[in-house]
């Protein structure tokens, strides 16, 4: 899973599988945010909306959980 981990200025730092690789930033979709999962492909980086919603739904449900 290729997820967006920071940006740094013109690059984008992005995260597979706990090992980290750079893009230009234009080659993301320009709604690209911080954690968003993308896909590439032929080159370009495009957001799984669906996949992105369903790890941050995860994340939180892991949170509340450290909480009960």
């Amino acid at each position: 899973m290729l997820i967006i981990d920071r940006f740094e200025g013109d690059i984008a730092v992005i995260e597979d599988g706990g090992e980290t690789f750079d893009i230009p930033r234009s080659l993301l979709q320009e709604n690209a945010g911080e954690g968003d999962v993308v896909t590439e492909k032929d080159g370009v980086y495009t957001v799984d909306s669906a996949a992105s919603v369903k790890r941050r739904q995860e994340i939180l449900e892991l949170q509340n959980s450290l909480w009960e």
